[in-house]
């Protein structure tokens, strides 16, 4: 009987590599496991209390930059990224300076992320065990507890901006990433260096203030958290500072200027979905939930749920022109079945009152 040739690993991670472009991946990166020095960052993070009310990262703790804890006897994590900037959609800073419109971050205006990259790692895992035979892995895609973002770096894909957001040199970084962690002792790639240097355009671009300083995000301020994790009340402070953005925020990355080179979207998954690149807000906010449901059905969007996409839309209108449509739609709902949307209604209300 010939005796079974040892498995070429470097050959391997190229067949990996095309796999990952022909599934749709602008690269795949491997690397080890240790992030140490993102650990005590991540801990620091935490101690300062910039977690605000996602608490799962407190319960996670040392797990979430502990990988090999979370898929015991994995050596390495394959990363991936994947571009998503809609093309064609409606000019983002032209959408901003329109109140009337609802900005939504272009990441969610398409399809759901989470089921993308999930079908897309699969397969590209499948294709791994096609090749190594019984092995150890996990699919890993935002909502598992690992810092993707430094893992990302680790394996090639690019930097850690001042913002927080992953940055490559030859596609900006509107990308989602996405993992797999496996015991496949894949040919690591070499960390990628940064190259932000002096540019400190994105800390001022953000509304509220949330980069306290270069590579610190007080998540408490950040307008993605307060729109999309947020279950309480929006600060009354924060509030105005909102504007029209209704579900998360691209201001740090609109002003990042290595988003020159950032790629539109291949996968047609992608695509704007009921006009969430720019629609009308008072349009929006007459959505039932029935409605609501329906159409955001399999976008990220439909996870925050009608309370809270009523809430982020009544503090927009609150920030908009004074107008009889404005003022119609926000009384229509004063009487709404929910406290946390009757509330924001009701300082809405009170913002046009004293503009009058």
């Amino acid at each position: 009987m010939p005796e079974a040739q040892p498995l070429d690993l470097q050959q391997l991670k190229r067949e990996l590599t095309a796999r990952a472009v022909a599934l749709g991946f602008g690269a795949l990166g491997v690397a080890e496991l240790d992030i140490p020095e993102d650990e005590r960052h991540l801990l620091r993070w935490l101690d300062e209390g910039f977690h605000g009310e996602m608490h799962y990262m407190q319960r996670h703790g040392t797990l979430r930059s502990r990988p090999a804890e979370l898929a015991p006897g994995s050596v390495r994590v394959l990363s991936a990224r994947m571009d998503y900037w809609p093309a064609p959609s409606r000019e983002a800073h032209a959408v901003l300076a329109d109140p009337s419109l609802g900005y939504v971050s272009r990441y969610a205006t398409g399809r759901d992320y989470h089921k993308v990259l999930r079908g897309a790692l699969r397969a590209l895992a499948r294709e791994l065990h096609r090749h190594v035979g019984p092995c150890g892995y996990r699919v890993c895609v935002d909502s598992a507890p690992v810092l993707e973002k430094a893992l990302a770096r680790d394996a090639g894909l690019g930097w850690i901006g001042k913002h927080t957001n992953l940055i490559a040199r030859d596609a900006g970084s509107w990308f989602f990433l996405g993992e797999i962690l496996t015991d496949v002792p894949l040919p690591t790639d070499t960390p990628a260096s940064e190259h932000c240097g002096s540019c400190q355009a994105c800390i001022p671009a953000c509304p509220t203030g949330a980069i306290v300083a270069p590579y610190r995000l007080d998540a408490r301020r950040c307008i993605s958290y307060l729109t999309i994790e947020h279950q309480s009340a929006i600060p009354v402070e924060l509030r105005a500072l909102l504007g029209n953005r209704i579900y998360g925020c691209d201001d740090c990355q609109l002003v990042c200027p290595w988003n020159k080179f950032a790629r539109a979207a291949a996968n047609p998954d992608f695509k704007i979905r009921h006009a969430l690149d720019g629609g009308n807000l008072v349009e929006l906010f007459g959505w039932t939930a029935g409605e609501f449901a329906e159409r955001m059905q399999g976008s990220a969007i439909h996870r925050i749920g009608y309370e809270r996409w009523s809430r982020n839309i009544a503090v927009a209108l609150g920030n908009a022109p004074t107008t009889p449509d404005v003022l119609q739609a926000l009384e229509a709902r004063r009487g709404d079945t929910s406290a946390l949307v009757r509330e924001h209604v009701e300082w809405a209300l009170q913002r046009h009152r004293s503009a009058a």
